[in-house]
């Protein structure tokens, strides 16, 4: 549950000077039950400081075609209507990126954006998913991680989010260039306690 609390107060006080809607902590039930959904085929990456504290975090999910992904049920859009022949693709979803407002560390953005694009760069038939905010999004194009918008944007967890598509061949070039900084990586993988699974 820390996690998620993590990511949803730290969207917030990135874009919305940290003031919460009366609603937040539904946000964070929802979320919580949403990632137990997806535990079985996701990672999730964080990254503490010497004081255990979280510093920032990332998850991607292998989706199994079943469960509802976030960009289905945030903006409608059909995964497979975006790939065509499903058979030939393997289909992510990055998701729950977050850095603690007061931590200004572009490696670390990095390190975190080249975890979760591990996997998908080990297969040139895979294409990731991912709902980002607009500042993000501009960060992650100056860094040479190519991403195609496939809808309108929409105010989700305090800003823009737009939603985005990512090919092997859009991200292969940002791994290369970065994957070295998986050797040095304090980040830890985190799994989800089934037992204490949250109702909204």
């Amino acid at each position: 549950m820390s996690l998620v609390k993590f990511v949803v107060l730290e969207n917030y006080k990135h874009h919305s000077n940290g003031s919460l809607p009366i609603n937040y902590r539904e946000s964070i039930d929802a979320l919580y039950n949403e990632e137990i959904d997806y535990s079985e085929n996701s990672e999730v990456f964080i990254s503490r400081n010497e004081t255990g504290e979280i510093q920032g975090t990332i998850r991607v999910l292998k989706w199994n075609y079943k469960d509802e992904l976030p960009i289905q049920k945030i903006f409608g859009i059909n995964p497979l209507e975006i790939t065509g022949n499903a058979s030939l693709k393997s289909i992510w979803h990055i998701g729950r990126f977050a850095i603690k407002k007061e931590v200004r560390n572009l490696n670390l953005l990095k390190k975190l954006m080249v975890q979760a694009i591990e996997p998908i760069c080990k297969k040139k038939n895979s294409i990731a998913f991912a709902e980002c905010d607009n500042k993000l999004l501009r960060i992650m194009l100056a860094m040479g991680i190519e991403a195609t918008i496939i809808g309108e944007s929409i105010n989700y967890l305090g800003s823009e989010t737009i939603p985005v598509a990512m090919s092997y061949d859009g991200l292969i070039g940002f791994y290369n260039a970065n994957k070295s900084l998986l050797k040095t990586s304090k980040i830890n993988t985190y799994q989800f306690d089934l037992s204490e699974r949250q109702t909204a």
